[in-house]
């Protein structure tokens, strides 16, 4: 309430004693009556002037600080009639003269310390602001205990609630009961070592009931004894990322799975046809030169890094590339069940050995898949390695 206002109520606040005396006494008659709101208004307009006598000064000694706040140190603070006003101007003109001479002194600019300070604390209100909007869930900031005092108003785009809705309330009020129990239990053992809060993950339940997964990242704060105060940091959605890893999990699993029966399919399948290798003076096993199209479905040429450098007309015609694509090709871009490590760690195991036998799953072209039968052998005068294939079933694709 306006000091001007308060003035007036006291004054006709004062008039209830006399009105009260004089209806006590005269009781309701028009002439008390008449006298009673001639009392009032000749208070009112006394109290009226009182008040703006009080507060005309007051008023003007207000906009001359709010001057001086933005750097007009040139303002001059005049008298007036209240000796307790005419006492506060002086002592402001003399913290005028004194912040005059400092000014004087050091060798600053008004504008350094008054308007540009001002603008910076804008500035950098309004860049927080702005970086508090722009991630991906919200600012907060707890007590030691977990409960909430602050929370930027981004968290109503995440999980519903007003900022105002958030404080008071504790952390663990919007997690599942499960998630509840477990960083209860982390942030106890934080709080005892008075550590950092670092990726802390924990799923969240919105106004709405959905539920969402945030990382949460978050520092202490102390006061001047070194006794922890709080926590402030931020929560970051990450349900999408979340709901990837779990289905990346479930996806590598099936695979696990699918290579299992696969390789077991392998193991049962008697080839009809073995390749067949002859021991030369080498003590190594080096697999027969002689090889024909009846045996074999292709034969290719690679590296040590699995590129496949030279090929013969079967092997790009079964898997439906050109020549040219498939000499652009490693090892790796047609094996369905190797991965390119497995495939190295072959190629060196065909180096100490000679020569390796064993199953696999090739892709064609067209996404279908082949099923085959396989000998890596290094050529050791070129330094390169030879494969042979032979060709089992196909699995048609869906």
């Amino acid at each position: 309430m306006k000091l001007k206002f308060l003035l007036i109520l006291m004054c006709l606040a004062i008039t209830a004693i006399p009105i009260g005396i004089i209806w006590g006494i005269q009781g309701f008659q028009s002439e008390s009556m008449l006298l009673i709101g001639l009392i009032f208004v000749v208070t009112f307009i006394v109290s009226y002037f009182i008040a703006f006598f009080i507060t005309k000064p007051i008023i003007k000694l207000t906009k001359n600080i709010d001057k001086i706040s933005k750097g007009k140190l040139d303002v001059t603070l005049e008298m007036g009639e209240i000796y307790e006003i005419n006492n506060l101007t002086e002592s402001l003109n003399r913290v005028m003269a004194s912040l005059k001479l400092a000014v004087h002194k050091v060798g600053i600019k008004k504008g350094e310390i008054f308007e540009d300070a001002v603008k910076a604390k804008e500035k950098y209100e309004k860049r927080q602001q702005d970086l508090l909007e722009s991630i991906n869930g919200w600012a907060w900031e707890t007590d030691s205990k977990g409960v909430y005092t602050y929370c930027s108003k981004n968290v109503a785009e995440k999980l519903g609630y007003s900022s105002d809705e958030m404080i008071g309330k504790s952390v663990y009020d919007f997690m599942t009961s499960e998630d509840a129990k477990k960083v209860k239990h982390i942030f106890n053992d934080i709080t005892k070592k008075k550590t950092t809060i670092k990726n802390l993950e924990n799923w969240n339940i919105k106004q709405n009931g959905e539920k969402i997964c945030v990382l949460t990242n978050g520092i202490p704060f102390f006061d001047e004894n070194d006794n922890l105060l709080g926590f402030r940091g931020v929560n970051t959605e990450i349900t999408d990322e979340k709901h990837a890893i779990n289905r990346i999990k479930e996806l590598n699993k099936e695979l696990s799975d699918l290579k299992i029966e696969i390789t077991e399919l392998l193991d049962e399948r008697d080839l009809t046809k073995p390749i067949s290798f002859k021991k030369q003076g080498n003590p190594r096993l080096k697999i027969d030169e002689k090889w024909s199209e009846h045996d074999f479905d292709s034969v290719f040429i690679f590296d040590e890094k699995a590129d496949i450098l030279d090929c013969n007309e079967n092997m790009y015609k079964r898997l439906g590339y050109s020549k040219s694509e498939i000499l652009s090709l490693n090892i790796s871009d047609i094996e369905a069940l190797e991965s390119k490590e497995d495939i190295i760690d072959k190629i060196k195991k065909a180096k100490k050995q000679g020569v390796i036998t064993f199953k696999s799953i090739y892709k064609r072209k067209d996404g279908s898949a082949v099923l085959v039968h396989e000998n890596f052998q290094y050529l050791e005068d070129k330094k390169k390695y030879k494969a042979i294939v032979r060709e089992d079933y196909s699995l048609k694709k869906k």
